[in-house]
């Protein structure tokens, strides 16, 4: 008979579902363990078939991805993260967006329940107590959000937020302004969490314009209220928003950084292409794609057993050219 992911596991003195998070998440296990584990199934011939799985197991071999707007470059990185975690364990994705639609995510959900061996909700919508009331026997795993009990991937976005507003303050910003995202989204929650903190701690003086929505346009509708409000930095939801503020204020000739500081949040491919290159709080967004397969396929394979049900991963300030020293007032303070 063909050997089995138990049988790897007994050769390699492991559990199951540490097999499974080293053939399809090797990051996830210590570098001696991963070593091991490929030698025994490099040995026993073992290799994933899907085919094979779905007669012995009744699974289909494929994975659900539900995510909140595919056109925004953010959610696909995310995509190109979980695309390659499950093309290493021999796994198939179907992917479908919301649309910021939040009552659109339980129906969604329930339709690919019925096709796939497990899901992704990223970054949803939806309140708790609606995402508790989903029924459906299909294994879920969040991503960049948590709700109550349920197995989660998520970024530091409040150790984000304190990095952001210590760079800002140590190039002597004392006002600083936040355009806020969606209202039903978590990580605009988390962020906001951290920059009251922060600005607390630090004695800074944080304006919260709003919620705009979490595009390009959103920036360019909040720039106007964010010099309105005497800000001499302004720290966007996302990059987009960031990159919107950036166009409006030079619409209207003020000068980046040197009258404005904008500082972004999630590090897309095009924050470093914009001009001056966009300071932003990079967020591991393929990371957390391949994350959040590795804790499902483990969940898949272990149940309860596969370990923590949470992860934490780390986000980094990274300094551009968006960000600078605060513009000094008349009376020689900034203002």
């Amino acid at each position: 008979m063909a050997p089995t992911i138990r049988d790897v596991a007994r050769a390699a003195g492991v559990s199951q579902a540490t097999v499974s998070r080293a053939l399809s998440m090797p990051e996830l296990v210590r570098p001696a363990t991963r070593v091991r584990v490929e030698a025994a199934a490099r040995d026993l011939g073992y290799r994933p078939n899907r085919a094979a799985r779905g007669l012995i197991t009744g699974r289909t071999g494929n994975l659900g991805l539900i995510v909140p707007d595919l056109s925004n470059p953010f959610f696909a990185a995310v995509v190109k993260g979980v695309q390659s975690a499950a093309r290493a364990a021999d796994h198939s994705v179907f992917i479908a967006d919301t649309d910021e639609e939040p009552g659109v995510e339980a129906d969604l959900l329930r339709a690919l329940a019925k096709q796939v061996d497990g899901l992704i909700l990223c970054s949803p919508r939806a309140p708790d107590d609606e995402l508790a009331s989903v029924g459906t026997d299909t294994t879920i795993v969040l991503m960049n959000r948590e709700s109550g009990e349920r197995p989660s991937v998520t970024a530091d976005n409040a150790d984000g937020m304190r990095q952001a507003l210590e760079h800002l303050a140590a190039l002597g910003h004392r006002r600083v302004a936040f355009v806020a995202g969606p209202r039903t989204s978590w990580s605009n929650a988390q962020r906001e969490v951290g920059l009251h903190r922060a600005a607390a701690a630090g004695g800074i003086d944080l304006v919260h314009l709003g919620h705009f929505p979490p595009q390009f346009e959103g920036g360019v509708a909040a720039a106007d209220l964010a010099v309105a409000s005497g800000a001499t930095a302004v720290i966007a939801y996302n990059d987009l928003v960031a990159l919107g503020l950036l166009s409006r204020l030079g619409a209207r000739g003020i000068p980046v950084p040197a009258a404005m500081s904008v500082l972004g949040c999630d590090d897309i491919g095009m924050s470093a292409m914009s001009h001056p290159a966009l300071t932003t709080v990079s967020v591991p967004k393929r990371a957390a794609g391949r994350a959040t397969v590795g804790l499902l396929l483990a969940l898949l394979d272990a149940g309860p057993d596969a370990g923590p049900m949470h992860r934490e991963l780390p986000t980094q300030l990274i300094v551009r050219d968006t960000t600078g020293v605060a513009p000094i007032s008349p009376k020689g303070s900034s203002r």
